[in-house]
């Protein structure tokens, strides 16, 4: 039998951190500035998190907002944040390096995945800007990243679902694709049924805007999106009819 879809949400505080628990989110994403892409959460944030949830927590080393080519001054500061998230015995790091012409980064990202181990890495989604999207799947497996949040290069993943699709079955078993970006309690069974993807990642900033207090809605819609995701696999476990 499959395992049951899994879903990363991603917070930007230690209270939003507990409403996707309650929610029901199988794993968290944790970074500040969430209206810019997210950034490297605090040490201070970081070490609460992680003490006070049960989930798997991976935050964003990401040290500034724009662009994902970096200096290597940014590149220490990088493997300072990676390190640091090892410390605090977290279950893995989310980063993504482009090079100026907007291909991946292979050389430093698996320099980066080397430093993080025996962390898990997800490659984010600076992956969608790149040139090639199949061509640069193949780099992110190189360097030997754990998953790639992806949109399929769309501005959310409801518009890439066929190019996600594609990237599934390209990658095969080498690497996990997470489709994310614009997935709600609405869609998200469609999203996994036209994928075949088997991890989701959400920041529902359309049910929780930035800097928004309201949990509740924030939790109950994450408790939807599992709801959905569980109902959406038991019916395709269901044997077939015949004729």
């Amino acid at each position: 039998m499959s395992p049951l879809p899994l879903l990363e949400i991603t917070v930007e505080s230690l209270d939003t951190a507990f409403a996707a628990q309650r929610g029901g989110a199988d794993r968290i994403e944790l970074c500040v500035e969430l209206i810019h892409g997210g950034l490297t959460p605090p040490l201070e944030m970081l070490r609460a998190v992680h003490q006070e949830l049960d989930l798997p927590l991976f935050p964003i080393i990401r040290p500034r907002a724009g662009n994902f080519v970096y200096t290597d001054a940014e590149f220490t500061v990088m493997k300072r944040g990676i390190s640091a998230a090892r410390d605090f015995g977290v279950e893995g790091v989310v980063f993504g390096i482009l090079r100026s012409d907007r291909t991946i980064d292979v050389e430093r990202t698996t320099e980066l995945v080397d430093w993080a181990r025996p962390l898990e890495v997800t490659f984010h989604r600076a992956f969608d800007e790149s040139v090639d999207l199949l061509s640069s799947l193949e780099d992110v497996i190189s360097t030997g990243a754990s998953r790639l949040l992806t949109s399929g290069g769309a501005a959310n993943a409801p518009q890439g679902a066929a190019v996600l699709r594609k990237l599934v079955e390209a990658a095969a078993d080498r690497i996990i694709i997470m489709p994310g970006s614009g997935l709600d309690a609405t869609n998200i069974a469609r999203i996994a049924a036209e994928t075949a993807a088997s991890e989701f990642h959400s920041g529902l900033s359309s049910v929780l805007p930035y800097g928004s207090t309201n949990l509740q809605r924030f939790e109950t819609e994450i408790h939807n999106m599992k709801r959905q995701l569980q109902h959406g696999a038991s019916s395709t476990a269901q044997p077939l009819a015949s004729d």
